[in-house]
């Protein structure tokens, strides 16, 4: 695979930090340049972090004294000099979508991690494994945008990660209502335990915006392409709740689900146990060798145990059994800033490569 030149944009928060150790020591990607808000644009990445690094290993040595560009101001200076660039900046939605929209009509292709756009039509909301053929309405993007090369390219919510991989390949049997209530740690709000000593020895019942996401993006993941644009699905029939829990990474899900071709426990496991998608198929980098790992045992998956399973780009699952309103019910556990966030991302952005949307 060829080599290409990227940047991070919104590169100080926990989101960008998390891509920064990523794409340290990628085999196809190379950090040119570093950006985010006009307080941060003109110091060394290590002045703009300062003491919140909120990663478990150190800043990567090659980008310390990289200097940081205005995210906004330098997007023609940016876009001259990567081949793409993966967004994750902290602005209003407006904002989001029109900085996103800027750097692709600089025919710079945009892999976001940002929420502004993941309702829009023609912009796929990709998870590799399960969608990757909604890559195929970024040509219609561009005529819409009026480019040749830029696009952008969106990553789903961190919490939909860990129970839509495994509700996807039972569609087969008609998947008619799920319950899924989610049990989301604190590095989803951008947080550590020493940023946010209100939530330990506590759980809050609440994360804004968070059960509309878990309700609405399944049904665009769950969609088709028809006259260019994607065409939500009507089903599954998802209800949230979303709860903020004192664990510093990895979401957890209980979900009820309903068929309306009920399957037997033993269709689902192998089902699980031998699915696999397009990353599999090519091979790509980030992408885990086996994608669902079930769990026989009562206590499993387990948070600490197996957020980090496969680089933490894999999904556990546990505790498949019936259910008395519902047909069947489990557990599934996802790492939110590996493979619910900048790793999503960085494995989308693989299959773009490889695929040859970035060319």
């Amino acid at each position: 695979m060829k080599q290409y030149n990227v940047g991070i944009i919104g590169a100080t928060g926990m989101v960008g930090q998390r891509f920064a150790t990523l794409l340290e020591n990628h085999p196809w990607f190379n950090v040119k340049i570093l950006a985010a808000s006009p307080r941060s644009a003109g110091k060394t990445y290590k002045e703009a972090v300062g003491n919140r690094w909120a990663m478990k290993t150190e800043m990567p040595a090659s980008m310390k004294d990289m200097i940081i560009l205005n995210a906004a101001d330098d997007v023609e200076k940016i876009a001259s000099q990567v081949d793409f660039v993966f967004c994750a900046v902290d602005m209003k939605k407006d904002e989001i979508k029109k900085l996103e929209e800027d750097y692709a009509k600089h025919e710079c292709p945009v892999i976001s991690n940002n929420s502004a756009h993941r309702g829009t039509p023609d912009i796929p909301m990709i998870v590799p494994e399960l969608n990757a053929s909604h890559a195929e309405v970024i040509p219609f993007q561009r005529k819409r945008l009026g480019t040749k090369r830029g696009f952008i390219s969106v990553k789903s919510n961190c919490s939909l990660q860990s129970y839509v991989p495994a509700l996807f390949p039972l569609s087969e049997f008609g998947i008619k209502n799920a319950l899924v209530c989610t049990y989301q740690a604190i590095s989803g709000a951008g947080k550590t335990f020493e940023t946010y000593p209100d939530i330990l020895d506590n759980v809050i019942p609440f994360i804004g915006g968070e059960e509309e996401k878990s309700e609405q993006e399944p049904l665009k993941i769950f969609g088709h392409i028809e006259n260019g644009v994607i065409v939500n699905s009507t089903t599954p029939n998802i209800t949230a709740q979303c709860l903020r829990v004192p664990v510093s990474d990895g979401h957890m899900a209980a979900v009820f689900v309903s068929f309306d071709k009920k399957p037997s426990k033993e269709e689902i496991l192998k089902i699980w146990g031998n699915f696999s998608g397009r990353a599999q198929e090519l091979n790509l980098p980030n992408a885990p060798k086996q994608f669902l790992h079930y769990f026989e045992e009562d206590n499993m998956p387990q948070t600490k145990l197996q957020r980090d399973l496969e680089g933490g780009m894999a999904v556990s699952i546990g505790r498949l059994r019936a259910d008395t309103q519902y047909d069947y019910k489990f557990v599934c556990l996802s790492h939110n800033t590996l493979r619910g966030a900048a790793g999503g991302a960085v494995l989308m952005a693989e299959l773009l490569c490889a695929e040859g949307y970035m060319d």
